[in-house]
Formats: C-alpha cells, structure tokens, sequence
C-alpha cells in the first residue's frame, strides 16, 4: 500500500456537496492499494501514519506522532497513487488493486483505524471527492508498508 501524508491545520473530503469527513490539526493520508496488498500491509500503513513523527516537539524538531499530539486523522482512498509514471504521458495502472479488492482492504483499514484510533474520518471509495486542506509546512510524505515475504 502507499499513501501520502500531509500534515495539515485542517483538511475535509466532500462528496456531490455534502462533508463527510472533517479534522483540525493532523494528519490527511491519501491511501492506493496496489495488487500484491494485504491486511499485514494495511496493519503496517496504519501503524506507520500513527507513529510516524512529522509534528514539532517543544524545540520545533519534527520528534512527535499523530498519537502523541492527538491529531485528527482523516483516510481518503485514491487509487491514483498507484500509478506507474515512468515513460510515457499517460499514467498506467497495471500495479493498481482492482475495485473489489481495493474496496475490501480500503474498508479493512477503516476498521482498523476506528478500533485502535479516535476521531478517525474518511473519504468514500469510488466516489468523485473533493478534497481541501490546509498543510502545514507544507509538510508531505510518501508511506510504503512493504511487508517482507513469509517463508
């Protein structure tokens, strides 16, 4: 899985004119789901955007997490990171997760999220979303979670 972080002041997804999700300082992460995914990488995406330390200690390093300032996560599914954009002018999306399995995963992280993380948003995959933000910094980073090949 890969997702894109941006840490923000505020951010909010809306669909066909309607907010259906909403956070104040924190974290607005962009999730793709490409073919080889599973739940051990959606475990491990989730685990990376909690713990991963983009926000200012008291000596303004970037030194604490989303769960140490208790920001606001807002999870917004968009296939279109997972594009191949090497050659060419058109994005190919051979690496992307079909529909269905996209779904099933995107759904598996929001669950995930909601158990282990309060006040956790969400866009709705397979919707025309709007998106708005404000980044802070702007401070943005690209999340992989890889997990290594059992046996």
């Amino acid at each position: 899985m890969i997702t894109l972080i941006q840490r923000v002041t505020q951010a909010n997804v809306s669909v066909k004119d309607r907010e259906i999700g909403s956070i104040g300082q924190g974290i607005l992460a962009l999730v793709a789901v490409e073919k080889q995914d599973t739940e051990k990488q959606a475990d491990r995406l989730l685990e990376r955007i909690l713990n991963y330390r983009i926000f200012a200690d008291s000596e303004q390093r970037m030194n604490l997490s989303l769960r140490a300032i208790q920001g606001g996560l807002l999870l917004v599914p968009q296939f279109t990171l997972a594009a191949d954009t090497e050659t060419g002018n058109r994005p190919g999306f051979a690496a992307a997760a079909p529909p269905e399995q996209g779904r099933a995963l995107f759904g598996y992280l929001q669950q995930r999220a909601l158990a282990v993380y309060p006040g956790v948003q969400f866009g709705e995959f397979g919707a025309d979303m709007q998106v708005a933000l404000v980044n802070d910094g702007p401070v943005t980073f690209t999340l992989h979670s890889r997990v290594a090949a059992e046996g």
